[in-house]
């Protein structure tokens, strides 16, 4: 199904972009507020030149269609929505520690809803590159408490459970979680698809190769873009097979996981082309590696403005989930984009 992949180029936006799609010229990316004037088709490792529109070729109108047709929701608030980290662990390679307390990580997440963050995304394991595991038991215990804190003192906000364990899906979902938020997208846990197929929450596909201990072994590519989208495709696949609903899912090409600073680049650059899988749109860039070599920004925890930059492209998507630490400066970044680009 991905062997033929279109790469929207030539976006724009607001008044403009009515315009060209009304004279024919241009079609809606993802239902939002971009348009695109130009594709390159892309048939298995052969790629044409940039062309307009009207030059397409038959035989290509399903792909331009999936271009174009609105998102599935994932069962969170329309539009583009700031989704706030909060990791409860010791050992996150950002803010280890910092809320590893859960009445520390409860303030910390009720901060975040008083800014603006559509999505509070909460997580009881590490998973940077060579991070240690824990138990399923141990997760629950960390995340548990914070769940339960912010369930009780922000019922309207909108909680998502970071894990690749069904025991901590089905434990958190039970607690009021609306989101699962799998970093292997769920290829972990073997219990992880019939368990979600019955649930009615939404669904984070993420792409990795190999775990969080072995992927940089597995960060080989003809074509890091096109590669990422068809793996996955394909788990969107296995997803929709299992039973779970096209407009429960959301996809994250996982930036930093199995990739080398050059290959992200590269995915940022052509991200477009997630459009193609038809699922609202992660990117989860905060304070990455990646950014620090891009910026020779050492710390962590000193990237917010880099990581603002690196996420604002999601918002051709229309309605995309832009993961970071910082989500006070990420609301504005999102609410200038918007101002400017919208009308």
């Amino acid at each position: 199904m991905w062997h033929k992949l279109v790469e929207p180029v030539g976006l724009l936006y607001g008044q403009m972009a009515r315009d060209a799609v009304a004279r024919g010229f241009a079609r809606p990316l993802m239902d939002g507020p971009a348009a695109f004037t130009h594709v390159r088709l892309i048939e298995g490792t052969v790629t044409s030149p940039l062309m307009p529109l009207a030059d397409v070729p038959k035989g290509w109108e399903a792909e331009l269609h999936r271009l174009s047709a609105p998102t599935s929701h994932g069962m969170v608030p329309p539009g583009p929505q700031v989704m706030g980290i909060l990791n409860v662990t010791p050992d996150s390679f950002s803010n280890g520690g910092q809320h590893f307390q859960a009445e520390e990580a409860i303030k910390a997440g009720l901060a975040m809803v008083e800014v603006g963050c559509g999505v509070l995304d909460i997580g009881g394991e590490s998973t940077r590159p060579g991070s240690s595991p824990v138990t399923p038991e141990q997760e629950w215990a960390r995340v548990a408490p914070v769940l339960a804190g912010l369930r009780a003192r922000a019922p309207q906000a909108t909680l998502s459970i970071d894990t690749r364990h069904s025991l901590v899906m089905a434990r958190a979902l039970s607690a009021g979680a609306a989101v699962v938020n799998d970093v292997t997208a769920l290829r972990h846990d073997p219990a992880a698809l019939p368990l979600l197929a019955a649930q009615n929450c939404g669904v984070v596909l993420m792409h990795m190769r190999g775990t969080p201990q072995t992927m940089e072994r597995y960060a080989v590519y003809d074509d890091v873009a096109c590669e990422v989208v068809r793996e996955l495709g394909q788990r969107v696949q296995v997803a929709l097979q299992a039973g779970i609903a096209r407009e429960r899912l959301m996809v994250d090409p996982g930036f930093g996981f199995a990739k080398t600073a050059a290959q992200n680049v590269v995915l940022l650059r052509r991200c477009l082309l997630l459009a193609n899988l038809g699922c609202r749109v992660v990117f989860a860039l905060s304070r990455k590696r990646m950014l620090g070599e891009m910026t020779g920004v050492a710390r962590a925890e000193d990237r917010d403005a880099a990581s603002m930059a690196a996420s604002l492209p999601a918002m051709a998507f229309g309605a995309p989930l832009l993961r970071v630490h910082d989500v006070p400066a990420m609301v504005q970044g999102m609410r200038v984009w918007q101002a400017i680009c919208r009308d």
